[in-house]
This record gives C-alpha cells, structure tokens and sequence, in this order.
C-alpha cells in the first residue's frame, strides 16, 4: 500500500516552517498517542505515520531528499521489526555489488577495466539487525546482549577453503586475474570469472567442513552498548561483526538500527520531552502546587497559579532527554489540562450554582465572556 504524503500526514504545507511543522506534529501526537486511546488500531497506526513523517521533515537534509524523490529517497532504509531487514547480506545493500558490477561487467573494458582489477577482495557482507528500546531506555542507555545469525571464519581450515592446509592454486580460466574478457565484435566484453567466482584461485582439495568457502553458519552473541540520549532511527555501526569474507576476505559490519518505542505519557521532540497534566479544576482556580512524573524515576512539583487555563505550560529545565554524547539535557514542559468535575452530590451542585450567581461572568469568566460578546456583535452585523 502506497504511503501518505508526510506534509498530508501533518496537515501543513510544503513552504512550511520548522515551527510550523513542530507545532502540528505536537498537536497530532497528543491527538492520537496510544495512552488517549487505548485499543484503538487505527489511532496507534495514525500515531506512528506522524512519528515517520516528522523523522523526516524535522530534518532539513532529509526533508530535502523527500522532497526531491519522495518516499524512494529512504526505501529500503527503516526494515522490518525486529531481527533483520531488506538491503543486507548480499544483493544491492550495503553487502551487495549491484547496479556497479553490472556496469563494469557490460562496460568494463571501455572505462578502462573497470574499478576492479585483479582478484576479488571476497569481502563478507554486511548485516542489520533492528532493535527496539523504550523511551526511558533511551534517556539512560541501556547494555544489551544480541544474537546475529551469521557467517563465521572456519575453525578447521582458517578459512582458507582448502583441507589439510594445502594452499589454492591459480585458476586456469582468468591465470590468476578474476575476469574474464570476450570479444563481441567491435566489443571487449569483461566478466567476473564464473570458474574462480572472481578470487583468482581455485581450490584443488577443499575443506568438508565448509565445503571450500572458508566460512559457515553460526550464531554469534554480541553485547552492545547504546549509549543515552539515543534517538529513533539512529544507526549504530559495529565493524567487523558483519559476515565473514569468502576464503579469509575482509569480514563485513553490523549496522544497528535505533527504533524508540512510544511512552504512554511522554512525547519526545529531539531533547525535549512533553506531558499532558490532568489539574483538578480547584487547583486550577485556587491555585496551588502538582507533582508530576519525570524521566529518571523522579518527581517534580510545579507551581500551579490561581486561574491557571487549559493549555498553560510549564517549563521544567534541564529534565529532558540527554544530550547524545554530551553533558547537557533538554527541556521538560508540562502541558495543564484542567479537569472538569463529575459525579457531583446535590450540595455540591447547589455550591456552584450559588457561585455562578454571586460573581459576574465577565469577572470569573473573561475568555468566554469575551468570545460569546464577539459572537453577538457578528450576528447583530450579519441581521443588519
């Protein structure tokens, strides 16, 4: 199924701020964040697609990549959940030679050989591996110990391919070279060799264990250390952890790709960290102080000033997210959403009534006083 344009997903333009964008992505992500709809499918699924869209427009390079290609400026690059995705382990990924062997197989003698010449260094391929972490997670960092299903140097041949030691010998279709030419008219076709898939040498007594490749299955258990302050979609390298290379080629690497979960009650924008507070509507009025929730397992209390409205929010320095691979921290704001009474006993109905009469709505009430005066101006306008 095709994907949403990102600027759709947000409901803004494409000459759209950062500012812009900033705000309809808060806007959205409260909307619809998985803790104000709890078993709803469809809301969880919108909530993610404005995560995606906002990954990618917050950023100005990749913003600009989008809004040149679209969505194929970054197929290929987010994978699946979990375990491995598509574009490693061979093919046109990062393991995989792709449209440039073609080229220089079709082209090779008119660019002058090619880049390649000689043998083929044999390297391993290189490995994904998708890992999901929690937003605290993410704020302290977190050790963790992973398994990659991969190809290993064989223990019995060293991964020379070859059994008992013995030593390659030069293949006798490329002598040694790893291509192969052939003439087609007025053109010089070069190939890699199909006898020595390309190493140069071929293996006169090769090993059961591998059967002459220098490397088998196995998997192999890595500790890995993401640091704090991570963000989503962050790429984390481990050279030499990818897949072996063919007869004591060069190993492969293993890229770690960061998805950060949603919190059921905070939402991250870069270092700063956001939360919708409930405040009882006497508190709200009266004024008064709050505790609320942080990050790091703590508490903070705020103070709530008396007339406090919906939508206020309160800046909390220095409880956001860490800086990554820096001391600092961002910023927490705490958004106040005043709660509106339920279950009322008779006495306290005939209280609020009594205090609905004793004071003037333009006094106790000055923001919807003042809507509703405007609304009666329009209409008288509009009767004239």
């Amino acid at each position: 199924m095709s994907k949403q344009d990102y600027y759709s997903v947000l409901g803004v333009g494409k000459e759209a701020g950062n500012e812009d964008i900033k705000k309809a992505y808060r806007k959205l992500a409260m909307q619809y964040h998985p803790d104000r709809n709890p078993g709803d499918a469809q809301a969880e699924h919108k909530f993610k697609e404005i995560n995606e869209a906002y990954e990618i427009l917050k950023d100005s390079q990749r913003r600009a990549a989008y809004d040149r290609f679209g969505h194929a400026a970054f197929e290929g690059g987010m994978g699946g959940e979990g375990g491995f995705g598509p574009g490693f382990g061979g093919g046109a990924g990062f393991g995989g030679s792709g449209f440039a062997d073609i080229f220089e197989e079709m082209f090779g003698d008119f660019m002058g050989g090619g880049r390649r010449s000689g043998r083929s260094s044999g390297r391993g391929a290189d490995l994904r591996y998708n890992m999901e972490v929690k937003l605290e997670e993410a704020f302290s960092g977190k050790k963790a110990t992973i398994r990659v299903p991969t190809s290993v140097t064989c223990e019995s041949c060293s991964g020379s391919g070859s059994a008992g030691g013995s030593q390659p010998s030069s293949c006798p279709s490329c002598h040694g070279a790893g291509r192969v030419r052939s003439q087609s008219g007025f053109f010089t076709v070069e190939r890699t060799c199909p006898t020595c898939g390309g190493t140069g040498q071929v293996i006169r007594d090769p090993c059961r264990t591998c059967s002459g490749s220098g490397r088998m299955q196995k998997e192999k258990t890595l500790q890995v250390s993401i640091p704090a302050g991570v963000e989503d979609g962050t790429r984390i390298r481990l050279t030499g952890e990818g897949e072996a290379g063919v007869r004591g080629g060069p190993t492969g690497d293993l890229y770690i790709f960061v998805t950060v979960s949603p919190h059921r009650f905070f939402v991250r924008d870069g270092t700063n960290v956001y939360c919708r507070v409930p405040i009882q509507m006497t508190t709200a009025t009266l004024g008064g102080n709050v505790e609320v929730p942080t990050l790091d397992g703590t508490r903070a209390r705020i103070n709530v000033p008396a007339g406090t409205q919906t939508g206020r929010q309160f800046r909390l320095k220095a409880k956001g997210m860490p800086v990554l691979r820096s001391a600092g921290r961002g910023d927490m704001f705490i958004e106040a959403i005043i709660e509106t009474p339920v279950d009322l006993t008779d006495r306290q109905k005939q209280l609020l009534r009594e205090f609905d009469e004793a004071g003037s709505e333009a006094t106790h009430s000055p923001q919807s006083h003042g809507f509703f005066s405007k609304v009666r101006e329009l209409w008288d306008d509009l009767r004239e």
